[in-house]
């Protein structure tokens, strides 16, 4: 008889993330969405950090749909670049750009740079029962001059991690998840989750 999973939401609408939690986590908790518990708010993301957007998108649902939740907020951070995109990653080339735009911002703020290096980060933080946790996730690399892979997703064409020569794009899935900034705060998570008393989940 499978086991009845205790329930947690994720605070995104990017199915890339959905899929990438669910593979982390699918031994621990149950995934919901946020389709799947009704909400369609635009939720704001008004920090000047990773952490603080990460903890307004958790607050949001645990506040206003009662579901104990997690949410992340990601950002790659570019030596040259004095930590460009960093919290703004996502909306690096205007309030309501593609990340097709994103990149190309990038490449030609980089144009003939020869210092390439760069991280990614992610902070996830869990609104669970009456506490607040947040775990970090870190990956060092450098950016490319050109786009490689047609997989993953934002900046992953551009990105090649440390002790590599793919980028996050050329990866399979599994691969990226074994070593990306995601998937070592997702790992930090699923791990207090096997120390976390049960019953209180």
């Amino acid at each position: 008889m499978q086991k009845l999973l205790p329930e947690i939401v994720f605070a995104t609408n990017n199915p890339h993330k959905l899929e990438e939690a669910r593979a982390i986590l699918q031994d621990k908790v149950k995934v919901l969405s946020l389709a799947d518990i009704g909400c369609h708010d635009d939720i704001p993301e008004t920090a000047d950090t990773l952490e603080g957007n990460a903890l307004i998108k958790a607050r949001w649902v645990k506040e206003k749909y009662g579901y104990d939740c997690f949410a992340d907020d990601t950002g790659l951070m570019v030596d040259v670049l004095n930590g460009e995109p960093g919290v703004y990653s996502a909306r690096y080339a205007g309030e309501h750009c593609s990340p097709a735009d994103n990149i190309r911002l990038l490449l030609e703020k980089m144009t003939g740079l020869a210092n390439r290096k760069a991280h990614f980060s992610t902070v996830v933080a869990l609104s669970l029962k009456d506490h607040e946790y947040l775990f970090e996730g870190t990956v060092e690399g450098e950016i490319s001059e050109t786009l490689n892979g047609g997989g993953g997703f934002g900046y992953d064409p551009v990105f090649i991690p440390e002790n590599s020569s793919l980028s996050f794009a050329e990866m399979s899935p599994e691969e990226k998840n074994k070593i990306s900034h995601r998937g070592r705060a997702m790992r930090k998570f699923a791990d207090f989750l096997d120390s976390f008393n049960p019953e209180l989940l």
